[in-house]
């Protein structure tokens, strides 16, 4: 590989989007990020630079191409498979980013362990040595045949190893050390994850090889280089819980042959990462009867949860009464808020007000705004719920509850556990629908709502 002329000059690159300017800018003028450009020395190349892989085809029409799909290779974690459709295609490329100590490099370890029994693997770490890695194997007991280690950063050196081993599947722990020698600017910059991560891309869909990519985080919780990356990829999968908590939510933002916002939850073990099967039991907790606690339902791609909402209203002895909120969107909270002071009547101005998820679970959709507001008014009021209710709707400004989407996959979640009865939005509600061992109340505004709160 040969540069038949090159000129070096010195340029600015936002680390965030991959923006270049030939000056230091306090502001990205494209991303709008601040205080994100780094300096870096680049290289004006001929363009016959040439790649490390290629990657083409011959051309062809539309209706002579084979609509046959690749058989979809599932890792036996059934929470993963779930979430990334049923399994992993030949071909793909997937990145997983988490904050560092989540259990990325543990989630991988367990899940090429389990394809290295019978396929071969290459797992590449360019942050551990072999025994620093052979040790955790240990520690979650993987015993694979056909699963090879090997430590190095050199994106020259990984594609050698590749050649001679011809691996299935591929990890590559992490993107962010992994460089390119003839790309003039540190490991982790824009510029080396857009090139190794574009090698990498070429190489997968060449080959038909399972290609995982770890990230990093940034000091925001964004991954590093996201526009970067998340467009190369085929699947973006995060975790979205902190390290302190026992449980982990495993997110899919991102997936070119699955749905989206689909979620799997595990728990921190010793021996690694470990599949949650019920996780609304989970998210449940030991929800009783105390005031301003509620459950309701959240739909999470595919997957009905129940989640425990909790409220705690108090008398504020400041000028600005608190309006704190773990887990939901603040905006929404004062929102429901305000239509409980102006539709119910609840006098909540000198109030300090506390809403929080249990679990570590998020509520993104409106479906739980009826739950809020009674979980808000029955601590306001020191009422005691129903343990056995579900709370289902969205409440409009005017107090109204308004219909949600897929709400008998969320009763039946509610049957399955053994709830009782269910408060959902009459609008719209099918009269067909019927339930063998849970009591539905169709209900048309939120005031309804509070006289099964008590």
């Amino acid at each position: 590989m040969s540069v038949k002329a090159s000129k070096s000059k010195t340029i600015y690159r936002c680390q965030e989007c991959g923006y270049s300017s030939s000056k230091w800018l306090g502001r990205c003028g494209d991303c709008g990020k601040w205080n994100s450009f780094t300096e870096e020395l680049s290289v004006e190349a001929s363009l016959d630079r040439g790649q490390l892989t290629n990657f083409s085809s011959p051309l062809a029409l539309l209706n002579d191409i084979s609509t046959q799909e690749h058989l979809r290779i599932q890792t036996g974690i059934t929470e993963f498979d779930r979430m990334v459709g049923g399994g992993m295609v030949p071909g793909s490329i997937l990145l997983l980013g988490g904050p560092p100590g989540i259990g990325k490099s543990t989630l991988m370890l367990e899940i090429a362990g389990r394809m290295g029994q019978t396929r071969k693997v290459l797992y590449v770490s360019g942050e551990e040595s072999r025994e620093q890695i052979k040790s955790r194997a240990d520690r979650l007991q993987v015993n694979a045949p056909y699963l090879y280690l090997l430590s190095e950063t050199n994106l020259e050196n990984i594609l050698a190893a590749i050649q001679k081993v011809e691996p299935e599947f591929l990890v590559i722990d992490s993107i962010q050390t992994t460089f390119r020698a003839e790309v003039a600017s540190a490991p982790g910059s824009v510029s080396q994850v857009r090139e190794c991560a574009a090698e990498l891309l070429r190489y997968a869909k060449s080959s038909n090889t399972i290609v995982f990519i770890l990230g990093h985080v940034t000091k925001d919780g964004d991954l590093a280089g996201p526009r970067v990356l998340e467009h190369i990829v085929d699947t973006v999968l995060y975790f979205e819980t902190e390290k302190h908590q026992l449980y982990r939510i495993l997110r899919s933002y991102k997936n070119r042959f699955g749905p989206t916002s689909e979620i799997g939850i595990f728990e921190m073990k010793s021996n690694g990462l470990v599949e949650v099967q019920n996780p609304s039991q989970l998210f449940m907790g030991n929800h009783g009867q105390e005031p301003g606690s509620v459950l309701v339902s959240s739909l999470e791609g595919s997957r009905a949860l129940i989640l425990e909402i909790q409220a705690l209203v108090t008398r504020s002895y400041s000028n600005f009464p608190r309006r704190m909120v773990t887990c939901m969107d603040l905006n929404r909270v004062l929102l429901l808020i305000a239509v409980l002071e102006n539709r119910v009547g609840l006098s909540l101005g000198n109030q300090d007000i506390f809403v929080n998820i249990t679990g570590g679970a998020k509520a993104g959709e409106p479906a739980a705004d009826l739950g809020v507001a009674c979980a808000i008014a029955s601590a306001f009021g020191k009422l005691s719920s129903d343990p056995g209710t579900l709370y289902i709707g969205e409440v409009g400004l005017g107090g109204e509850v308004r219909a949600v989407g897929q709400l008998e996959s969320r009763i039946k979640e509610a049957e399955r556990l053994g709830m009782k009865q269910a408060i959902v939005p009459k609008h719209r509600f099918p009269a067909s629908l019927k339930f063998n061992n849970i009591k539905v109340r169709p209900i048309h505004h939120i005031k309804d709502a509070m006289e099964w709160t008590g």
